[in-house]
């Protein structure tokens, strides 16, 4: 298993930045300056990569498989897919422009035409949810020797494993799944956030959440805060475009807020050391006690609670810290201290 995976010039895994994939889909709409546009979006927004989906209604379901209730619409399942589809003609045109811009081409493939057509054009491929118990084209996929991220929306951890197992049989060590909740939108409470967790634990391999909520902020902050490797979203140029997946994408300002906060709370995280940070050093020195005489001490004097005590330091130059405070209690002072002034270990016996 490989726990550090790298995609283009980026690293993928447990110590690196989040790698942050903004789903184009279908949002393109059949247009292909949209299609740049999108990608121009992403690339402002600062995500890593931009992805688009390539597929074919012939390769997806039969001609008669009847309409979606989720999409409400009075039009066969098949027919609707068949407008989303994406030209191969694009690829090339598609793969150079996000070259241009300085960001890494990538789309879901749910065929083996679709995947030997792409290959030349990405670095990595990605399987969708309802693709991941496909193991024919989960191996075909493996076989092209490229890291392969997997969602694994509507699986159990059993189907998951099959799936892991497929997968690595191939010799493709470069493996990397994502936690998915297969709604449009996903309500926040669906999300499962933990079994991030749970599949890096039994797997072993790069795991993020693929984000199916509406939500911009809520699902992404907290899958990096738990250590996600990967966040992905869906994200359209308006939610009045029409389309089946524009509604529940986000908007290209809350695409780049959503980028933002996630290197945020990365910062925030820091690197697990237990240390003192830089900017708490004038505090630390300023708010941190010592004891202190509280009024005047004579030589041969007992030093009680009466005449010592623990006190912040402020502008004072510290003496002994509080833990000495116990031992000292009872003992001589061994010359004269001033009221206000640090206790060294040399003022006592």
């Amino acid at each position: 298993m490989a726990t550090k995976i790298r995609i283009g010039e980026r690293w993928v895994g447990d110590g690196e930045p989040c790698f942050i994939i903004a789903e184009a889909g279908s949002n393109h709409n059949g247009n292909l300056e949209q299609a740049k546009r999108l990608i121009d979006v992403a690339r402002e927004a600062g995500a890593d990569a931009v992805k688009f989906q390539l597929f074919r209604a012939s390769k997806l379901y039969p001609k008669n498989a009847g309409q979606s209730d989720y999409l409400k619409l009075d039009r066969s399942i098949y027919d609707i897919i068949a407008d989303m589809e994406m030209p191969y003609e694009w690829l090339p045109e598609l793969a150079a422009h996000c070259q241009e811009r300085g960001i890494i081409f990538l789309s879901s493939v749910f065929d083996e035409e679709s995947v030997d057509r792409l290959d030349p054009y990405v670095p990595a491929y990605k399987i969708a949810s309802y693709e991941m118990t496909h193991l024919p084209l989960v191996r075909h996929i493996a076989r092209k020797g490229k890291p392969t991220i997997i969602s694994t929306g509507t699986a159990n951890l059993e189907e998951v494993d099959e799936t892991v197992e497929a997968f690595l049989q191939t010799g493709n060590a470069g493996l990397m799944l994502m936690q998915c909740t297969a709604s449009y939108p996903a309500p926040v409470e669906s999300l499962n956030l933990r079994a991030i967790v749970t599949m890096k634990n039994a797997f072993g391999v790069p795991v993020g959440l693929s984000d199916h909520s509406r939500d911009p902020l809520t699902g992404p902050m907290a899958a990096v805060a738990i250590g996600a490797d990967l966040v992905e979203k869906h994200f359209t140029l308006s939610n009045r475009l029409p389309g089946p997946d524009h509604p529940f994408s986000v908007e290209p300002g809350e695409l780049r807020s959503m980028v933002q906060k996630i290197r945020e709370v990365e910062r925030a995280l820091g690197s697990g050391e237990k240390a003192v940070q830089p900017v708490e050093g004038e505090l630390r020195g300023f708010a941190r006690r010592s004891i202190f005489t509280t009024r005047d001490i004579a030589a041969g004097e007992v030093l009680t609670p009466e005449n010592v005590a623990v006190l912040r330091c402020g502008k004072l130059v510290p003496g002994l810290e509080p833990k000495y405070y116990d031992e000292m209690l009872g003992m001589t002072a061994q010359r004269t201290v001033q009221a206000g002034s640090a206790i060294r270990r040399e003022d006592y016996a």
